[in-house]
């Protein structure tokens, strides 16, 4: 056993409950076996983990080697050890925080050359751009279109399962999946993929996790090595763990129990590429003894955001309810409009009401689902004065759209009007697989041809105010609003 005076500078395992509530107490003095926290957004969770591990060590459940915290990315992982070591725990260095890839790529790069020869770990695709790009563009008909992004996406999300390319169209058929190209077509694009990274001898992110579920499932010795290295476990965002990482969880855990999962089944945004909100809700059924500890008192929002959001969890048949500890706001409203015209309108009045009483710009915000509904709105805030600033990729900037534009050139200079829309819609529907009206598989692939709805939308306003309008009007046109977006 450790002493606690012994790991703390001028502190003591008590002084790491203070401050906390009830709920956030309970999840740090739980400090073995297994424990699911159910953190609802903004109820603390990154300052749980870290005093419920600096609580661990410092009462001596735990040697601070022998901890893992997995992270969701790599930046949280050094937050997570910085907000350790300010907890005045000396022995804060050997506490390993690592996302589930950075410690299988550790573990695969010992291994590698043990069974293989003494050969090296094949070389790391960082951007699986590099192979997946040339693939698609050799695709048949329009799915040559096909986003590169949205097909990384797919692969990721049947290698997730271990799901084999000759299993793909089955699989994919078996839980009514709709990919971004039809299945057998993507079976064969899978393959595709395959064989390129054999060629190149590369090995990419999804294979650093497959590789080591294999070593330790295949290498009882290498697996008990892992496990003697290991042996107390946190996981945060646990809602978006994958099958894959799920089965690597468990080859490291083996049959210890110290595992505590941190996560909201309500904040799952990784589904699309694989990850699954059910290893955390099943979490019980699987530990049967384990302590189930909701956090539900948000420190982030005012009781009215945070009873809208009660009532659309409601609404879907959930009974979380969080409870505000920040003081009263302003209600939330909802608005309907017939049109966007109509909605772009009231958007505009409602920030010159705003800045008409007293509230700085910089204080507004007015966030989308799509990068594309942002020129309109650009647009409306230029003729009605209002200043503003685009936060991410700028509209304009976006390679489809400025392919779009690129491609204007092969619009004949003499068509005007009516005319230089089709001759338009021509050119991108030759050139970029563009389609009027078209309903695309795959996020990425929504985004893309939203944006190019958005672009034709500006070209027929443009050709409706003038309508002798030729090609170098539009592009006039387009260059205005670019310089000033």
């Amino acid at each position: 056993m450790l002493s606690g005076m012994s790991v703390l500078t001028g502190a003591t395992p008590e002084a790491l409950l203070v401050g906390l509530n009830d709920a956030q107490r309970e999840a740090c003095l739980a400090t073995t076996g297994p424990v699911a926290i159910l953190a609802g957004a903004g109820t603390g969770k990154t300052r749980v983990i870290s005093h419920r591990v600096a609580y661990a060590v410092a009462t001596g459940a735990v040697e601070p080697g022998r901890v893992l915290l997995v992270t969701f990315t790599q930046k949280a992982a050094t937050e997570m050890v910085q907000r350790v070591a300010a907890l005045g725990l000396s022995g804060a260095s050997q506490v390993a925080a690592r996302t589930f890839h950075s410690a299988a790529l550790a573990q695969l790069r010992h291994y590698w050359p043990l069974r293989n020869g003494g050969q090296p770990l094949p070389e790391i695709l960082s951007d699986p751009f590099r192979i997946v790009a040339p693939l698609a563009r050799r695709l048949p008909g329009g799915y040559t279109w096909t986003p590169a992004k949205d097909l990384i996406d797919e692969l990721s999300w049947a290698r997730s399962r271990r799901i084999t390319p000759e299993r793909y169209a089955e699989s994919a058929e078996e839980v009514d999946r709709t990919p971004p190209i039809p299945p057998e077509l993507f079976a064969r694009f899978y393959r595709d993929y395959e064989r390129a990274k054999a060629r190149q001898g590369v090995i990419d992110f999804d294979d650093m996790l497959a590789r080591t579920v294999d070593l330790l499932e295949t290498d009882e010795n290498a697996a008990e090595q892992v496990r003697g290295r290991y042996r107390w476990f946190s996981v945060d965002e646990y809602q978006d763990t994958s099958p894959l990482q799920q089965r690597l969880l468990e080859l490291w855990l083996g049959d210890r129990r110290d595992l505590c999962v941190v996560g909201d089944e309500d904040q799952t945004i990784y589904s699309f590429a694989g990850a699954t909100p059910r290893f955390l809700t099943g979490f019980a059924k699987r530990f049967p003894d384990a302590r189930v500890i909701p956090l539900l008192e948000n420190f982030r929002s005012t009781p009215q955001v945070l009873d809208l959001a009660n009532r659309l969890l409601a609404s879907t048949g959930r009974t979380k309810r969080l409870t505000a500890t920040r003081p009263s706001g302003p209600a939330a409203t909802v608005r309907q409009h017939k049109d966007g015209e109509e909605e772009l309108g009231a958007v505009v009045a409602q920030v010159q009401e705003l800045i008409a009483g007293g509230v700085a710009p910089r204080e507004i915000a007015v966030l989308v689902r799509l990068n594309a509904q942002i020129p309109p709105i650009e647009a409306a805030f230029t003729r009605a004065g209002l200043p503003y600033q685009v936060r991410g990729q700028r509209f304009f900037q976006r390679p489809e759209v400025r392919a779009a534009v690129e491609a204007l050139q092969r619009v004949p200079a003499s068509v005007a009007g009516e005319a230089l829309i089709e001759a338009v819609r021509s050119v991108w529907q030759r050139r970029l697989g563009f389609e009027a009206d078209g309903v695309s598989a795959g996020r990425e692939a929504r985004e893309r041809q939203a944006a190019l709805d958005t672009l034709m939308a500006i070209i027929v306003e443009a050709v409706a105010a003038d309508g002798a309008a030729d090609r170098e009007a539009i592009e006039a046109e387009l260059a205005s609003r670019m310089e000033a977006e």
